[in-house]
């Protein structure tokens, strides 16, 4: 495989706070160590510190002591090595091979559902059988009009089924790719300076920053070198780096740029904080963050604080550290959290340590340079820049989906009107950064952004988020993207609100549409009508808070059935939110 250095660019319920959460005090965004009682990892044992991978012909596997009672997919890893597909070029047989044949053996079939997702590869066999989603790598959320003629390129060759998303990980993901034509959309991906690896199953996802970096006028620091680095690193510049592909479970990591807190530090399992430290510029670090079906979890302080320079030597003993101890049984207890709970945060923040270049993790600075209070900007819409001159414009793209077309139509507006540059963000949005003021209201004319991708959208169109649904995802309940826009858009003939309400749709507990952080979310389930018939509905989440205040929402109401989505959304609109009914506001005209 070419390769080339990247350019510097019953149970309970889901995701309520579990016993361990509520005795443990809530923390801020603010990584100022606070007093903790004596961790129960200090002292541990030998036996339970012994690394349960070890490096086998460059590749990390898990020692035979430590492989009983595992989950079926590190049975899959153990079986055959995913990193080999990419590698090792097995991805060159296997894209030879009709899906009949893959489907014969045990072990084909598992390259195409499981491993093929070190390749960034998702097999899409309950929907689209022998069609792929292909996920990319995005440092930042930075990409160029080049990559994205060449992503619209490889789309508008399956009618149909091609289409892309933008992620809540400020990504790309691309439907409707075929296994024969993978080998060439990896070659062409690394022409343009795009990878797909290691973005799926049990690897490091996507680095996300400030969607302003470098051009924000407020800003506290621009993080995109660091989340390059972060990505070179994780993916040893398009290579492939095999000593952190093998991690009990996936892993996010993101930089924090501004006081907007754009990048959600909260739901990450690791986040580098800003903060000053006799005199230097540095980061503090929060840990363990994450969403699950069963467990959800605000990232904590390790009470430590690393210079620039020790950005990725952190990054690195802190994946070892996961690595290494990390469980490999039921997968709903393999996030990094649960192994900081084993061992208390001390006790995690001391293995770190030990996989420290000098062995050596300074404590956490109290010169955090977040402001606490601090009210959120509005990214979409015309913003000055710093640099004189020039703003960015900020589009809504409706629940994250654009065609063929579309990215071509972005690709031309960044070229003609910017620098070619496209910012994608967590709330499925684009940024185009870089255009002269003079030209403006040219640009605000354009067709797209009059008819397609507002910079001005509707109050509650602007929060909406949804994830893929079941119209490809085979875990997803219920269909999100369609649904998301018709309740919203019925939602908005019946109430008048005068501010934004962030709404997220996720079609399954997995939670990738982040409801939890939503002021209303809605998650998939089955439930009953008033008929007692089976039908498609939601678990109602209410009080997520992004930003400063950042804070997980709890369950409203479980089990609506999604025909009474629309009038309960109006009735929490009214009473929580301020809004008013139409009806009332024409009378009162």
């Amino acid at each position: 495989m070419s390769s080339m250095s990247i350019r510097f660019l019953s149970s309970p319920l889901p995701c309520q706070k579990s016993s361990a959460s509520l005795s443990r005090t809530r923390v801020s965004t603010d990584a100022t160590p606070t007093a903790a009682p004596p961790p129960p990892g200090v002292g541990a044992d030998a036996v339970r510190l012994e690394p349960r991978v070890e490096e086998r012909d460059g590749y990390w596997v898990l020692k035979e002591k430590f492989r009983q009672g595992i989950n079926p997919q590190e049975k899959v890893k153990i079986e055959k090595e995913p990193m080999k597909l990419f590698m090792e070029n097995g991805i060159e047989e296997l894209a030879k091979m009709s899906m009949e044949d893959i489907d014969k053996a045990k072990v084909t079939k598992n390259d195409i559902d499981v491993r093929l997702k070190w390749l960034g590869l998702f097999h899409r066999r309950k929907h689209q059988y022998g069609r792929f989603m292909m996920r990319l790598k995005l440092p930042n959320g930075v990409t160029t009009s080049a990559q994205t003629r060449y992503l619209a390129s490889v789309i508008r060759k399956y009618g149909r089924d091609g289409c892309a998303d933008v992620t809540t990980r400020q990504n790309w993901q691309i439907r409707g790719v075929v296994l024969p034509d993978v080998p060439e959309i990896l070659k062409g991906l690394a022409g343009v300076g795009l990878t797909s690896l290691q973005s799926g199953m049990d690897n490091v996802r996507n680095p996300v920053g400030n969607p302003l970096a470098g051009i924000d006028p407020d800003e506290i620091i621009d993080t995109r070198p660091y989340t390059n680095l972060l990505s070179q690193f994780i993916t040893g510049n398009f290579r492939g780096n095999p000593a952190i592909t093998n991690l009990p479970r996936k892993w996010n990591v993101c930089v924090i740029g501004s006081h907007d807190l754009y990048e959600h530090p909260h739901i990450n399992d690791l986040a580098y904080m800003p903060a000053m430290k006799n005199g230097q510029f540095g980061f503090n670090l929060l840990v363990g963050g994450f969403f699950s079906p069963k467990r959800c979890e605000e990232a904590i302080p390790l009470d430590a604080w690393v210079s620039p320079d020790d950005v990725i030597p952190v990054c690195k003993a802190i994946l070892e550290a996961y690595r290494d101890l990390g469980t490999r049984g039921n997968r709903q207890k393999t996030r990094m959290m649960w192994l900081i709970d084993e061992l208390g945060i001390e006790g995690f923040r001391s293995e770190v340590v030990k996989r420290m270049p000098h062995q050596i993790l300074e404590r956490a600075s109290p010169e955090d340079l977040v402001h606490k209070q601090w009210e959120r900007r509005d990214y979409l819409g015309v913003h000055p820049q710093k640099q004189e001159g020039f703003s960015f414009v900020g589009l809504h793209i409706p629940v994250g989906r654009v065609q063929a077309d579309d990215m071509d139509e972005l690709a031309r507006i960044a070229d003609e009107y910017g620098s070619g540059e496209l910012r994608l963000t967590v709330e499925q949005n684009i940024v185009i950064p870089n255009i002269e003021n003079s030209r403006i209201g040219t640009l605000l004319n354009e067709p797209l952004l009059k008819n397609r991708f507002s910079p001005s959208p509707p109050l509650l169109m602007k929060g909406l988020v949804a994830c893929t649904g079941n119209q490809f995802c085979g875990q997803a309940i219920i269909e999100t993207k369609a649904r998301a826009l018709k309740v919203t858009e019925e939602v908005e003939r019946l109430v008048s609100v005068t501010r934004p309400v962030r709404m997220h749709w996720t079609g399954c507990p997995n939670t990738c549409g982040q409801v939890q952080v939503a002021d209303i979310g809605f998650m998939g389930c089955m439930t009953r009508d008033e008929n007692g018939k089976t039908c498609e509905g939601v678990d109602v989440f209410l009080g997520g808070r992004i930003g400063s205040d950042s804070h997980l929402g709890d369950v409203y109401k479980k089990g609506v059935p999604c025909k009474d989505v629309v009038p309960l959304v109006v009735d929490i609109l009214v009473k929580q939110f301020g809004a008013v009914l139409t009806e009332r506001e024409e009378a009162e005209d």
